[in-house]
């Protein structure tokens, strides 16, 4: 997947891993609000999510031992995202995971 802009990486890469998963459950939220009414919206929503799940999986800060929560994370997502059929995956379900990154971020 192509990085957007080199500007998101340098400016995702400052950013603490709970702003990050935060952020990424931004994206989660809205891929939930436009599942099965607006498709462009849907995988716009995924695109981005998933482009913040790569960037992150790419932030050297996360080699000591955050690497395989946040690429389970990003593998239960593509889980929501293709309905749930491996592990019964929901956007609902994923929301409270990623909020708790939201509230640790605002802190």
């Amino acid at each position: 997947m192509a990085i957007f802009s080199k500007e998101l990486g340098e400016r995702w890469h400052a950013m603490t891993l709970a702003e990050q998963m935060g952020n990424i459950g931004s994206e989660v939220h809205r891929a939930r609000l436009s599942y099965g009414r607006d498709e462009t919206r849907f995988m716009n929503a995924c695109d981005r999510a998933l482009e913040l799940f790569d960037l992150t999986l790419m932030d050297p800060r996360w080699r000591n031992g955050r690497l395989r929560e946040i690429g389970r994370a990003r593998e239960v997502f593509c889980d929501a995202v293709f309905g749930g059929k491996e592990y019964g995956t929901t956007f609902e379900s994923l929301e409270p995971y990623f909020d708790q990154f939201a509230l640790a971020a605002r802190k």
